[in-house]
Parts: C-alpha cells; sequence; structure tokens
C-alpha cells in the first residue's frame, strides 16, 4: 500500500472510533463531508447493523427516512404503487430546486419519454460505436506520459467521456468541455467549489439550456439524426415537451452520460492500487476485464443514492412510514452490504455474486446506459493493459463534495509503458 493509500486507511479508522461513538439517531448519511473525505462506511454500516429502517429527524437537508440494506432498497425501488419518484429522485432544499425529467417520473409517462431516446444506447447503435471509442481510447493513452505524473481525471476519465458525450448529443465536438462543466454545475451544491453561489449556479444551467434550444430548433427542421436530440424530436410524446421537461431531460442525460463513466474509470484505478493483489491478477490474465467491469461499478457506486416519495401510509419492517415521508435508497450501503457481498469493502474479482450490484439502480428506473458504460470501461482496461506495465497513484487523490456523486477532481498517477 502505498503513502498516500495508507493515509486514506489511517483517516478511515480514525473515523470508525467517531462514526461509533455517536446516537445512532445523529448518524446523518446526507453529510457531504462523508464523501468528500471518504469516512462513509463506517456510519452507513452502523445503520445497515443497528438501524436498517432510520428516520432522521435533523438532518442537513430535512427529515427523511434511511434504507441502508441490500434487500430493502430493492423493495422499495420496485414498488411504485407506494413509492413515488415524483417530485424528486434527489434532496430537495434551499440550495437548489428540482427539474422534470423521466427518471423523476411515474409510469406511464417515465417509460414513455425513456423510450424516445433508449435507442441511443441499444444494441444495434452499441455495436455501431465500439470502434469509435477504442480509437479514441488508443489516442488518449497514446498521449499520456510515460514516467511523469500527470492527472487521470484529467487527461483520462474526463477526456474520454466527454468526447463520448458529444457523440451522444451530435454537440460541437470542439466546444465539448462546455458539456464537462455543465455536468459538474447540475449536481453541484453551494458548498462544493464548483459555483459561487446558487444564482451563479442558475445563470450557468441558463447558458446551457439556451445553447441546446438552439440545437433543437435547427435540428427540428430535418431530425434524421440517431443523437438524442433528434431521437426526441422524431417522437410524438416528446416532439412538444414543455421547456421544463426538456431542460429537466437535458440535464438528465448529461449527466448520466458523463458522471457515473468517468467516475467509474477513475473508481477503478483507485480501487486497483489499492488492492495490488486483484491488480496483479488482472496483468496476469486480461481477460478478467470481464469481471473487472461490474465488480468496479460496484465497488465505486457512482450514484450514491436515489430518492421516493411515500404515496400512503406504509408499514414497512415494522416502521410506519407517513404519506409525503421522503425515503432515501443508499445504494453504495446496499453494494457494502456483508449479507449480500463476502469483504465488500474489498474489490475482488472472484465474488461469485459479480453482477448483482445496485450502482445501476434496480427496476424501471435502472440506468438506460448501463451497456455503455460497461463498455467504455472494458475498452479503457483492454487498452491500458495492453500498453501499460504499472499506473500508479503518486499524490493525493482529491474527491468532489458531494452526496449524490461520488467522484474525483484530482487523482496524480505516473504510468510506466511496456
Amino acid at each position: 500500500m502505498n503513502t498516500f493509500a495508507q493515509q486514506d486507511f489511517d483517516q478511515l479508522e480514525a473515523e470508525r472510533d467517531l462514526a461509533y461513538s455517536l446516537n445512532i439517531e445523529d448518524i446523518d448519511p446526507s453529510d457531504r463531508r462523508l464523501y468528500q473525505e471518504n469516512v462513509f462506511p463506517p456510519y452507513l454500516e452502523r445503520l445497515r447493523n443497528e438501524s436498517p429502517v432510520n428516520y432522521h429527524s435533523h438532518s442537513r437537508v430535512g427529515p427523511f427516512w434511511s434504507i441502508t440494506r441490500y434487500e430493502d432498497i430493492r423493495k422499495i425501488d420496485i414498488n411504485h404503487q407506494q413509492f413515488s419518484s415524483e417530485p424528486s429522485i434527489t434532496f430537495v432544499d434551499s440550495e437548489g430546486s428540482t427539474t422534470n425529467n423521466f427518471i423523476s417520473m411515474d409510469q406511464p409517462k417515465h417509460d414513455v419519454q425513456r423510450k424516445a431516446v433508449a435507442p441511443v444506447t441499444g444494441p444495434r447503435n452499441l455495436a455501431g460505436l465500439e470502434p469509435l471509442i477504442r480509437e479514441r481510447v488508443i489516442k488518449i493513452i497514446e498521449e499520456l506520459p510515460d514516467n511523469q505524473e500527470f492527472n487521470w481525471v484529467e487527461r483520462v476519465s474526463v477526456e474520454l467521456t466527454t468526447q463520448m458525450l458529444a457523440t451522444l448529443f451530435d454537440f460541437p465536438f470542439e466546444e465539448r468541455s462546455k458539456l464537462t462543466r455543465w455536468s459538474d454545475v447540475a449536481t453541484a451544491s453551494a458548498d462544493s467549489g464548483v459555483v459561487e453561489s446558487p444564482k451563479a449556479r442558475l445563470r450557468e444551467l441558463d447558458e446551457c439550456f439556451a445553447y441546446f434550444r438552439n440545437i433543437w430548433n435547427e435540428r427540428a427542421k430535418n431530425p434524421v439524426g440517431n443523437d438524442l436530440i433528434s431521437l426526441l424530436l422524431r417522437n410524438d410524446d416528446t416532439r412538444n415537451m414543455p421547456d421544463e421537461e426538456f431542460y429537466g431531460n437535458l440535464l438528465l442525460l448529461i449527466v448520466g452520460g458523463n458522471d457515473t463513466t468517468r467516475n467509474s474509470i477513475s473508481g477503478g484505478l483507485l480501487a486497483l492500487n489499492l488492492f495490488q493483489d486483484q491488480f496483479a491478477r488482472l496483468k496476469e490474465d486480461h481477460t478478467l476485464i470481464e469481471r473487472l467491469v461490474p465488480e468496479v461499478i460496484r465497488w465505486q457506486t457512482p450514484v450514491i443514492y436515489q430518492r421516493r416519495t411515500a404515496l400512503e401510509d406504509v408499514d414497512f419492517k415494522g416502521h410506519k412510514i407517513r404519506q409525503g415521508d421522503r425515503v432515501v435508497m443508499w445504494y453504495i450501503s446496499g453494494n457494502r452490504d456483508a449479507e449480500i457481498f463476502d469483504h465488500a469493502q474489498a474489490l475482488k474479482l472472484d465474488r461469485h455474486n459479480i453482477r448483482a450490484h445496485l450502482a445501476f439502480g434496480f427496476g424501471i428506473h435502472r440506468c438506460m446506459g448501463n451497456r455503455l458504460a460497461e463498455m467504455q470501461l472494458r475498452i479503457v482496461w483492454e487498452e491500458l493493459l495492453k500498453r501499460m506495465d504499472d499506473i500508479e497513484i503518486s499524490g493525493r487523490v482529491i474527491r468532489n463534495r458531494s452526496n449524490l456523486i461520488r467522484g474525483y477532481n484530482e487523482i496524480p498517477v505516473v504510468v510506466k509503458r511496456k
């Protein structure tokens, strides 16, 4: 374990003492510090073991129920009769407002709007995208400096996913960095350091909406492409969406197409540096990449939680959830449930249930782009292992401050080519 990994481990052990010294009612899993400092595991562990259905009456984001065990999360996620995705799947507080998008809708409207854009990540389109992704991955890797420190997040994770997002939207390639920025702004909290203030955040999002409104108006003249905008324009159910739904779906597709894959590429590198025995196995046997991809996604869990709202009074596991209560499924906790995953904190390529993770959600809201994300991760590691003897983290990992997206701003690395 290198010096920087050891520092993270030591900090986590120190935090464990604090987590177990608190009264259970004082544990607040919505605290963004827990994820920025990567010290969330003992807090969620206590909730799973001692209060898996827990009511937080005085959290930073107001009252809500926490669901932290794997099986309970699955039960909530598929129970659309009692737990609604409307008005939002995230915390709604004074720092920002929600927007209408199909992931924050119930059936039948959810299914109609999702169906409109689903072909972009369908099998036929993915088969066509694979050669392009591989070409881009090879170019990115070949341009990396040898034996010289650089930021893996910026040079690899962000660059690849931003290029892919530009392709999915048929967005001007030379301006693709705008997509990265808008994705970061869309999920930024007031104390994230990404934006100066909530007003500044809204100003940047207004720029995003204006830019895409121009694309929409221009493409509406002849929407023949297989990009996301043309697909929405060709569908009778989405062609005349109200502005708020268009903007909401736009942000959903930008964030969904960027943040999750980007942070899983970064998280995979971090996990392999932490679990060097698994990295050694992977270098010896490249066929293990097929197992690495789902295991990295479980270990990383890029979307930390989703929220539902109780449509009626519900007796759940002996707890009275009232109509209107917010119910939060902590996917990152379910993916570390020891009853489901042996040695859940570790990266294990021989895990018997390696595809059973909750990182893509469960049920009708399961991530639409899951196959595209998996394909990008697979190609990244296929091409890296052909060319690199080692990729070592060489400095402090800087994580973003969010309780929604588990992500990274900086991972300093040094690569050694074959």
